[in-house]
């Protein structure tokens, strides 16, 4: 019986973005399914003691771009240490997830292009006719898609989903959910596999 993952992110992150292609290839590897969950980071940080960027100390927001430089080195991608469009207001975005996940359709048809489209084609996620190009490019729906993500139920299952991921023991994206025991960071890939490989029992804390 496939193994299931609980799969925390925001596609403003990233660190959502350079882990995903390495998640995903693991989840292949183990034939795991993956449960999407969007996460409002603006929700999640003042209960978790976490800082948007523009509020960390100098010292962190350095050390930051430099391990955006050797994790676009480590995993061999192509992409812009500040894109023209980032920051940006993600809830519409990581909403339409929910709508892709709620119509039956895969949410991986449309999240490596969300990803590139913000790090490496520098285009404005929070544009709807950003967000419209890239669901019509999966062939899908987008005009259905972005209708229901602007609704008020799936604004409403967008912050009740991040209260959830709290509860879980999610502080920042992404983060993985084997069994109750998250591995946050895209740099847990490797721990997270190791788990999956093993059939361990989950640590506690």
């Amino acid at each position: 019986m496939p193994r299931s993952i609980d799969y925390y992110f925001t596609l403003d992150s990233p660190w959502s973005y350079i882990g995903h292609g390495a998640f995903m290839t693991v989840m292949r590897r183990h034939d795991a399914l993956v449960r999407y969950h969007p996460v409002n980071l603006s929700l999640v940080f003042p209960q978790s003691g976490g800082l948007p960027l523009a509020k960390r100390n100098p010292l962190r927001q350095r050390y930051r771009m430099l391990e955006l430089q050797r994790w676009r080195e480590r995993r061999r991608l192509d992409f812009n240490l500040k894109p023209a469009f980032w920051p940006f207001e993600s809830a519409l975005a990581d909403r339409a997830v929910l709508a892709l996940i709620r119509s039956g359709a895969d949410p991986e048809a449309v999240l490596p292009r969300a990803y590139a489209a913000v790090w490496e084609d520098e285009r404005d996620l929070a544009d709807p006719t950003v967000l419209a190009s890239l669901i019509e490019a999966a062939g899908l729906d987008a005009h259905a898609i972005l209708a229901a993500a602007a609704t008020e139920a799936l604004a409403e299952a967008y912050d009740t989903g991040s209260r959830t991921a709290l509860k879980a023991g999610v502080f920042g994206t992404p983060s993985y959910g084997l069994d109750g025991e998250i591995f946050w960071g895209q740099d847990r890939i490797d721990f997270l596999e190791a788990a999956l490989a093993s059939g361990r029992q989950p640590f506690t804390a």
